[in-house]
């Protein structure tokens, strides 16, 4: 007897998404002044960020200036060059929050160059122990850097821990960092709705939590141009991680949606991954019930699950692939939600947090 073989169904590889490109070489001009290069990053999901240059008679502003270490930094001359600019011509820093893809070169163009480095005021890393929400530091120890030292909520006496290659390059970036590494210490803290001139242009900040506590968008209402960071993408939803400051950053982020959502005349976003687009109401409506749909399918959950720890609903909202701490985050930041608003109630048991439904008559 011939036994035959079975071969298992070949999944298509997914096709990549726009924040996943991988870094394009040249500079394009979106609007009058404003030139779009983009950095190149290795993280999961992205493979650029897109940092703006807004020109004007005293140089260039630049908003988002890439990774801290020194790849980073030579991609970033060479784009300056590319646009007929030289580091010292960088008279302003724009950081739209505080994860280090965003804020690697600021510390360098401040120290070296004098640049001023413009964040909202509530702006803080994990890498500076002077900063108030920074892990404590014990003495002769250098600081912790990133979020891998911190605690979880959802799981006692466990901190958070990336994927293994990851810590890989995070061991190789703790002896770099000691180098290369210069926190952005800001020159000018902004508040919600100040405005800025950069560019020849007004900009009125616009303070928009949810992804970190301190992002930061700005609005041309002249021009009609957003500068949306990572609140606002164009393919892919900001992770909401359960890690961030804040009793519910979830309802934090949808209100900072509703807030992009109700400006009125935007006629082009410029995001800091992927590809500019237009209709921004529309794709922060998506955004919001991307995020409600996973509300309901946590409610549906709970329902099958009943009393469950944050990874055991993590494994409702996430496949496989994705299982981990980050899912753990995400999810934690929903089901806190759900507590919050009076749908959940929570406890611990052996070690974890569980969820469960209020029971309703």
């Amino acid at each position: 007897m011939r036994f035959r073989k079975t071969v298992p169904p070949v999944t298509p590889p997914r096709r990549p998404t726009q924040e996943q490109e991988p870094a394009s070489p040249e500079i394009t001009e979106m609007s009058p002044g404003i030139l779009r290069s983009q950095l190149p990053i290795s993280l999961p999901g992205l493979g650029h960020v897109n940092c703006y240059f807004l020109e004007d008679e005293r140089g260039v502003a630049v908003i988002d200036p890439g990774m801290p270490g020194p790849a980073s930094w030579r991609a970033l001359v060479h784009r300056l060059k590319q646009a007929g600019y030289r580091p010292r011509h960088v008279h302003t820093v724009v950081v739209t929050h505080s994860h280090p893809d965003h804020f690697g070169g600021a510390g360098r163009l401040r120290d070296v160059y004098g640049s001023e480095v413009i964040t909202h005021r509530s702006f803080r890393t994990w890498f500076d122990p002077a900063d108030d929400e920074a892990l404590p530091t014990p003495a002769g120890e250098a600081p912790s850097v990133g979020p891998w030292d911190h605690a979880l909520p959802w799981r006692d006496g466990t901190t958070f821990r990336p994927p293994m290659p990851r810590r890989v390059n995070i061991g190789l970036y703790r002896l770099a960092l000691k180098r290369f590494m210069r926190t952005p210490a800001p020159t000018r803290r902004v508040d919600d709705a100040e405005v800025i001139t950069l560019g020849r242009r007004p900009w009125v900040s616009l303070h928009t939590p949810g992804h970190t506590n301190d992002h930061l968008c700005l609005f041309d209402p002249v021009a009609g141009i957003v500068l949306s960071g990572d609140h606002v993408l164009p393919t892919i939803t900001p992770h909401i991680s359960g890690l961030v400051a804040g009793a519910d950053p979830l309802s934090e982020f949808f209100a900072s949606l509703d807030k992009v959502a109700a400006l009125h005349g935007v006629q082009l976003v410029l995001p800091a991954h992927g590809q500019p687009f237009q209709n921004l109401a529309s794709r922060a409506n998506d955004i919001r019930a991307h995020h409600q749909e996973r509300l309901d399918r946590l409610r549906t959950a709970a329902e099958e699950l009943g009393d469950a720890s944050v990874e055991a609903y993590s494994h409702e909202l996430f496949k496989p692939r994705s299982w981990g701490q980050l899912a753990e985050s995400e999810t934690y930041a929903h089901l806190e939600h759900l507590r919050i608003t009076g749908e959940m109630v929570s406890h611990h048991q052996a070690g974890a947090l569980h969820y469960r439904l209020i029971e309703t008559r």
